[in-house]
């Protein structure tokens, strides 16, 4: 397992997380993702802590709280010490049925902080992400809500998930300008199927030092190779729950580019999809989660997948973004002049 810098700060994480979002479901939504109680939860902490993973991601909107439960009972069940494990949670979904039981108002960040510290069974959450952006709240509230509980030791790095680009461009302006906690993270969707980021965001990112946190690296398993575009599927989470979005022919086309490389190197599809993200400059940890221990070993695998530029160039050739206004005037205007720094 290597160890990455995330973002600006010192702390060091490393390049696959743990995801959680499978502990807890019992029914809807959250039942579909995963059921994962207690005892197998436990046993995938333990997973993924033998292999080196020093981080471990939760929300407090998780199974309404049930995954920071036993995420939390588990590191006491294991024994683990606090400062072996890096522990990030997100606030802003819904935890209630009154309007200000949800968003990122200062009231319901202070709340929910406290909450989910008594469910994890934490004295301070190490990265504590806003979940979404919040159009009711004023982005000044926010961030001096986070800068607040930094200041009370219950918070030690604060990051964004699923924001615009403009959006966290603002908010790292007005936490300079006020001299408030930095964001130093940024968690969001991207994987073969879906290279989005790579417009807007991606640049963002390596322009302001922020660190690039995964979610849904195989994208809903689409990318594990049980789909076909015949129509034929294995069980999967997306025969129920079909999210993220994703553009399928390309994901298609992916996936038999996938398959081959993986064939040739002995190793299954989704440890090539997951490698590839670990092959892009702007990605500091993959998110990785399983409702079983074989599918995390799996993924874990992904580490020791090495890609070569040929795979690397087959896998952009049939994934690649189509040349959007204005990046295609940005690279035409800026070869004037970027040759001059090279």
């Amino acid at each position: 397992m290597r160890y990455r810098r995330l973002g600006h700060s010192g702390l060091f994480v490393s390049e696959l997380c743990l995801g959680t979002m499978t502990f807890g479901g019992s029914d809807g939504m959250w039942g579909q993702i995963g059921q994962l109680q207690q005892e197998e939860a436990d046993g995938l902490v333990r997973t993924a802590l033998d292999a080196g993973i020093n981080f471990i991601d939760t929300a407090n909107v998780y199974a309404n709280g049930r995954s920071e439960a036993i995420l939390g009972q588990s590191l006491r069940n294991l024994g683990v010490a606090r400062e072996d494990v890096v522990i990030a949670t997100k606030v802003m979904g819904p935890m209630g049925e009154g309007p200000n039981a949800r968003g990122a108002s200062r009231g319901h960040i202070m709340d929910q902080a406290k909450a989910s510290l008594t469910r994890l069974q934490l004295d301070h959450i190490d990265l504590y992400q806003i979940h979404g952006f919040d159009p009711a709240t004023p982005m000044i509230e926010t961030l001096e809500a986070l800068d607040t509980l930094v200041r009370q030791g219950l918070v030690r790095y604060v990051g964004l998930s699923n924001w615009a680009a403009w959006q966290i461009v603002k908010a790292v302006g007005i936490a300079e300008a006020r001299r408030l906690m930095p964001i130093v993270s940024l968690q969001a969707h991207y994987t073969l199927a879906g290279r989005d980021l790579e417009r807007e965001i991606v640049p963002m990112l390596q322009s302001e030092d922020i660190g690039l946190m995964v979610w849904s690296p195989l994208a809903g398993g689409f990318l594990s190779g049980k789909y076909d575009r015949d129509g034929k599927t294995a069980e999967g989470r997306r025969v129920d729950f079909d999210f993220p979005p994703i553009n399928k022919d390309r994901a298609y086309e992916a996936i038999e580019v996938m398959r081959s490389i993986a064939a040739t190197k002995g190793c299954s599809t989704a440890q090539v999809a997951l490698a590839w993200l670990l092959h892009q400059n702007a990605v500091t940890s993959v998110i990785v989660g399983a409702k079983r221990s074989d599918q995390l070993t799996d993924n874990i695998g992904a580490i020791q997948v090495s890609l070569t530029t040929e795979e690397l160039d087959a896998l952009d050739k049939v994934t690649k973004l189509p040349a959007e206004y204005p990046g295609w005037m940005l690279e035409r205007q800026g070869g004037y002049r970027a040759h001059m720094i090279e």
